[in-house]
C-alpha cells in the first residue's frame, strides 16, 4: 500500500530529472587534501541474512539486514563532514534509504517516487549530504517500510559534536521488538487489518542491538552517555532505570536543557531518539534493573546493570552536561503563519465506515494512497509557521516531518517546559500539540505517523516548502 505501481510512471521522468540535478549539485568541487578528508564514505547492502535474535536452543532467524547485521553498521562522522553512502539492494524487491532526522537535500531523502525512484533489486544508489547537525539519528527504508523495517533493515547514524561533552563511555542502544513464532521465526502477518487499524505491529520479543541482553557491566562512579534509538514499527518504550536518575540531554538529536524526565521514566516513541547521561552511583557488585513500564499490566525487565567489583571513582564527576546547539533557525513566533492539522480514523475512530475501502487513517480528512499526493500545506521559504495538531483518535501517534526539526511549543494548551526541538513528536489520544518551524529546506516532504502500519494505511501527507528558502 505504500507505493502503488500505477503512480510511478507519471513521476518517473520528473524524479529522474530532479535526482540528476541534485546529484550534480552535490558533486564535490576540486579541493585540497585536508578538505577531501571531510568526506566520509560508506557502503551498505540490503539483503536477506540470518541473525541470533533469541538465545539457544532456538536457531537463527531469517531476517533482512544491512551488511548482514542487526542493526546495520553504525555510520559515525564528525559534524560538518559530508556523508557519501553507496547503497546496494540485494533484495528481491525495490527499496530506498531514508536518513531519519537528518536535514538533507530533498533528492537525498529516500522516499520512493516522491524524492527518488526506488532502488530496484540488484540496483544501487549513492546518497550524499552534509552532516549539518550533531546528534543521534538513524537510517531505514521507506519502501514498504512496515515490512522492510520489521524484518530488520535499519541502523544508527551518529554525528559527533566538534567538541563533545566529557563522559567515561558512550553506548548506543537500538531498541526494537519482533513478532516471532514459537520456533523463533518472524511471524509473516505483515500488513494485516488489525495491526493497521489498531496499535500497529507490536512484537513479543524486545532486543537491544539485535540481541536479548541479560546484563551490561558498569563501574561505580562511571559516567555514561547512552544514545537510545527506537527502531520498532509501533512499540512505545517507557524506560525506568531503578534508583538511577537519567538526565536527558538531547531529543531526536537536538540538544535540550539537561533535565530528569517526568517520573524518571524515559518515554521514546517509534523513530524517536533520546540521549541520556547516566551516573553510576551505586556500590561495587550492585545490580539494578532497567524496565519498560509504558504499557500498564505489560511491564517487563529489559536488562540488568551489573556493577564491577572495582570502582572507577568514589563519586560522580562534576563535568558539564549541556550540549552545544545545532545551527537551527529560530522560529519568529510574532510573524508566524498558523495552520491546523487533525488526525482521525482507526478502530474506535470517527471514520470507521471508510475502512472497507482500505482507508483507515486520515489527515485533515484525507487518507494517503502511497507516497505521492498533492501537498496538504505549501509553505513559503524561510518563513515561520505554527502548526496546531489534534489527535482525534483513540491511539498514540509519533508524528514525523522529513527535512526539518521543529520546536514543540505546547501540549493541551500548556507551554512545554523545555521548548524542545524534535523531528518526531509523540501525541497521546485526544491530545493537542503546537509546533513551530522555519521552512528553510525546499522540496516536497513526507509528514506522517511513524507507527509504520498507520502510515501505510493512510496517515501520511506531503508538506511543500517553496524553493526560495535555503537549507541551513
Amino acid at each position: 500500500m505504500d507505493c502503488p505501481p500505477s503512480q510511478a510512471p507519471s513521476r518517473r521522468s520528473f524524479i529522474a530529472s530532479v535526482s540528476a540535478t541534485a546529484a550534480a549539485a552535490l558533486l564535490p568541487m576540486p579541493r585540497d587534501t585536508a578538505a577531501q578528508a571531510r568526506i566520509s564514505e560508506f557502503t551498505i547492502r540490503a539483503a536477506p541474512a540470518r541473525a541470533r535474535l533469541v538465545p539457544k536452543p532456538h536457531g537463527l532467524t531469517d531476517v533482512w539486514a544491512y551488511n548482514g547485521t542487526i542493526p546495520g553498521p553504525e555510520i559515525r562522522v564528525k559534524q560538518g563532514h559530508r556523508i557519501r553512502v553507496n547503497v546496494h539492494n540485494d533484495l528481491n524487491e525495490a527499496s530506498t534509504v531514508h536518513w531519519h532526522g537528518m536535514r538533507v537535500p530533498n533528492a537525498m531523502d529516500g522516499v520512493p517516487h516522491l524524492t527518488q525512484l526506488p532502488i530496484e533489486g540488484g540496483g544501487q544508489f549513492i546518497y550524499e549530504f552534509d552532516a549539518i547537525d550533531a546528534g543521534t539519528f538513524w537510517y531505514h527504508p521507506h519502501q514498504r517500510s512496515y515490512e522492510q523495517v520489521g524484518r530488520g533493515l535499519y541502523g544508527p547514524l551518529i554525528v559527533e559534536e566538534a567538541e563533545p561533552i566529557r563522559v567515561d563511555r558512550e553506548l548506543t542502544w537500538v531498541l526494537d521488538d519482533w513478532r516471532l513464532t514459537e520456533s523463533g521465526a518472524i511471524d509473516e502477518s505483515f500488513g494485516n487489518l488489525h495491526d493497521m487499524s489498531h496499535n500497529g505491529r507490536v512484537g513479543n520479543t524486545v532486543t537491544i542491538n539485535g540481541q536479548i541482553l541479560e546484563t551490561v557491566t558498569v563501574r561505580s562512579g562511571e559516567r555514561i552517555r547512552l544514545r537510545l534509538i527506537n527502531a520498532a514499527n509501533a512499540r512505545i518504550f517507557g524506560l525506568h532505570f531503578s534508583q538511577l536518575e537519567p538526565i536527558v540531554i538531547a531529543l531526536d538529536g537536538q540538544p535540550v536543557s539537561p533535565h530528569v524526565p517526568t517520573d524518571s521514566i524515559v518515554v521514546i516513541g517509534p523513530a524517536m531518539r533520546v540521549d541520556l547521561i547516566l551516573d553510576m552511583s551505586h556500590r561495587p557488585e550492585a545490580r539494578l534493573s532497567i524496565s519498560d513500564k509504558f504499557y500498564q499490566g505489560l511491564e517487563y525487565r529489559l536488562v540488568d546493570l551489573i556493577y564491577a567489583d572495582t570502582p572507577l571513582r568514589n563519586r560522580a564527576p562534576q563535568w558539564p552536561m549541556a550540549l552545544p546547539p545545532n545551527p537551527l533557525a529560530e522560529p519568529d513566533l510574532g510573524a508566524a503563519e498558523h495552520h491546523r492539522i487533525e488526525f482521525e480514523g482507526g478502530m474506535m475512530g470517527t471514520k470507521m465506515g471508510m475502512m472497507h475501502s482500505g482507508k483507515v487513517w486520515f489527515i485533515n480528512g484525507v487518507a494517503a494512497q502511497g507516497h505521492v499526493m498533492e501537498p496538504m500545506l505549501t509553505l513559503r521559504g524561510s518563513r515561520t509557521y505554527v502548526i496546531a495538531m489534534t489527535n482525534s483518535t483513540a491511539w498514540h501517534h509519533p508524528i514525523h516531518l522529513h527535512g526539518h526539526s521543529f520546536r514543540v511549543l505546547s501540549r493541551n494548551n500548556r507551554p512545554t517546559k523545555h521548548r524542545e526541538w524534535q523531528d518526531t513528536v509523540l501525541m497521546a489520544p485526544r491530545e493537542h500539540v503546537e509546533i513551530a518551524l522555519v521552512a528553510d529546506n525546499p522540496g516536497d516532504w513526507m509528514f506522517h505517523c511513524h507507527i509504520l502500519e498507520h502510515q501505510a494505511s493512510g496517515m501520511m501527507g506531503v508538506i511543500r516548502v517553496d524553493g526560495d528558502g535555503a537549507q541551513a
